[in-house]
């Protein structure tokens, strides 16, 4: 009971600890840009991505009064991203939930939880991306056991029903992750939004901001959750079912298999300078380079100068720029497995639905003695 305590009590410290204002109610803001009047709602015919890869139509307003029932199932799993349009016209659909997956790189000093509580996506919850991780390994936010997910997910009320449109503070950056997250554990029905929480308030549309108890109270017992998984407890109710896809996500053995057998192109996520080993990595105790045979396309040239996802066909040409090729099979990685899951975004929108992720990444990988490493230098 202590231990329970304790743990809300860090994670409401956390949530609040910089905060000069205490929010009682939520509250709401309106971006300096003009509000937008557009309202879209989304035919199931009208839902393939346009050249500026964003998902929206124009209606007219008998179509728009005809689709008043809209359901989330029209949406196509084919199809990552949703646009902000999109978003806030199906805002308050009740099998709709929106999560704010925002993580920031150490360096970067930007605190997740804080900024969720200055402004948020109306009715968003906060997905820890530290905290709904493994806490058996010492690598960072490592993807968590398929009971610990489940509990920590249901903390947070999300149930198999629902549709999931998750987003970050910088456009598409840890959505991804999360996005990749929930399909490692066979939920399909999510998608990431399309320049993030960045696009949606240069859209005119509102922000909330709150530390409401009910928002303190899910984010601490989805932490809560996952430690009592790990520590043997009994947790519950949980409402989420697992379906674990092996298929997506890569251990350490199965890249090595692979460096030997060349069956998987890999596609590494990290700048070109990480890459090729002339700077060095951002982890103390990391060598240098990349895996032998590997490919490097840096996650931000899956993305144009507004952060959102590129149209298939520029994102073919810089696929076949570095030599990959869409009839054979991919296997992204990065630094920490956050941003190899852009390059599985992008993918997913060319028709590769099935790509794995090397979830321990160059942070694994690079650390270890008996692995091989290839470098611009050599």
């Amino acid at each position: 009971m202590a231990s329970s305590f304790l743990s809300r009590a860090l994670f409401a410290h956390r949530f609040l600890q910089s905060s000069s204002t205490q929010f009682h109610k939520p509250k709401f803001f309106t971006s300096i840009f003009s509000k937008r009047s557009l309202h879209l709602m989304l035919a199931p015919s009208q839902l393939s991505h346009k050249a500026s890869g964003s998902v929206c139509c124009s209606m007219s307003t008998s179509a728009l009064a005809s689709q008043a029932s809209f359901s989330m199932q029209s949406l196509p799993t084919s199809e990552p991203v949703v646009s902000v349009d999109w978003l806030h016209a199906n805002l308050r659909e009740p099998n709709l939930k929106v999560l704010d997956a925002s993580w920031y790189l150490p360096d970067e000093q930007r605190n997740p939880v804080q900024e969720y509580q200055v402004a948020h996506i109306p009715g968003a919850l906060f997905f820890d991306v530290d905290g709904i991780s493994d806490r058996i390994s010492n690598l960072p936010h490592m993807l968590p056991s398929e009971e610990a997910f489940a509990a920590a997910v249901s903390a947070l009320s999300i149930e198999n029903k629902d549709g999931l449109v998750v987003y970050d503070g910088k456009g598409i950056f840890s959505a991804a992750r999360v996005w990749w997250m929930f399909r490692v554990f066979g939920h399909d029905r999510i998608w990431v939004l399309d320049g993030g929480l960045s696009r949606w308030r240069a859209s005119g549309f509102d922000v909330e901001s709150s530390a409401s108890s009910d928002a303190i109270f899910k984010a601490s017992a989805a932490s809560e959750a996952i430690e009592k998984v790990y520590q043997g407890q009994r947790v519950g109710p949980v409402t989420f079912e697992t379906r674990f896809q092996a298929h997506l996500l890569w251990t350490l053995e199965q890249v090595k298999e692979n460096v030997k057998e060349k069956t998987y192109q890999h596609v590494d996520a990290r700048s070109k300078a990480r890459f090729d080993g002339v700077a060095p990595e951002p982890r103390k105790g990391i060598r240098s380079g990349h895996v032998p045979g590997s490919k490097c396309i840096p996650f931000s040239q899956m993305l144009d100068g507004s952060q959102t996802l590129l149209p298939a066909d520029e994102l073919k040409k810089r696929l076949e720029q570095e030599g990959i090729t869409l009839d054979r099979p991919v296997i992204t990685s990065c630094g920490t497995g956050v941003t190899a899951c852009i390059l599985a975004l992008g993918l997913h929108r060319l028709g590769k639905t099935d790509i794995p992720v090397y979830d321990g990444s160059w942070t694994e990988w690079g650390a270890k003695d008996d692995t091989p490493v290839e470098s611009s230098e050599e």
